[in-house]
Formats: structure tokens, C-alpha cells, sequence
């Protein structure tokens, strides 16, 4: 591989995991604004029995996860690989 492709890799690495640690905050103030407004309201049922169903507030956190897993590994192959080149 020439030099410069390692260095994409370390970059596109580095752009996930920071899409990840934005994504994992985001999703931690959309699950506190969600929970916060659901104590405020005086029927307590949507927030003990999950009804009606709505999109799950976790779903960008885990997405945040996802992107930073990735961007872990991207950055460490194409660390390893320009350490041995």
C-alpha cells in the first residue's frame, strides 16, 4: 500500500470516532429531554407501560457506538500498517 493510503485510513478513522462521540452525546441529551418531559406530565402510563410505542430514544446512542467501534478499528489498522511499512 503507498504511504498515503494509511493515512485515509487513520483520517477516516478519526472522522468515526468523532461522529461517534458526537452522536453518543446527542443521544444522551435527546434521552434526558425525552425522560424529563415525560416526568412532568401527571398520567405516568406512557412512561410505565411504553404506551403508545414511539422510536426508541437510545437509537442515535447506539448509532454513536457503532461509529465509534468503527472508527476504533479503522484508526488502528491503519495505525499498524503504517508502523510497519
Amino acid at each position: 500500500m503507498p504511504l498515503s493510503d494509511h493515512f485515509i485510513m487513520l483520517g477516516v478513522g478519526g472522522i468515526f470516532v468523532i461522529l461517534g462521540i458526537i452522536l453518543i452525546l446527542l443521544g444522551r441529551g435527546e434521552a434526558k429531554g425525552y425522560y424529563d418531559s415525560l416526568a412532568n406530565r401527571p398520567d405516568a402510563r406512557e412512561f410505565l407501560e411504553h404506551w403508545p410505542q414511539r422510536p426508541r430514544v437510545g437509537a442515535v446512542k447506539i448509532g454513536g457506538w457503532i461509529s465509534l467501534a468503527v472508527g476504533l478499528v479503522l484508526a488502528a489498522v491503519g495505525g499498524a500498517w503504517w508502523f510497519w511499512s
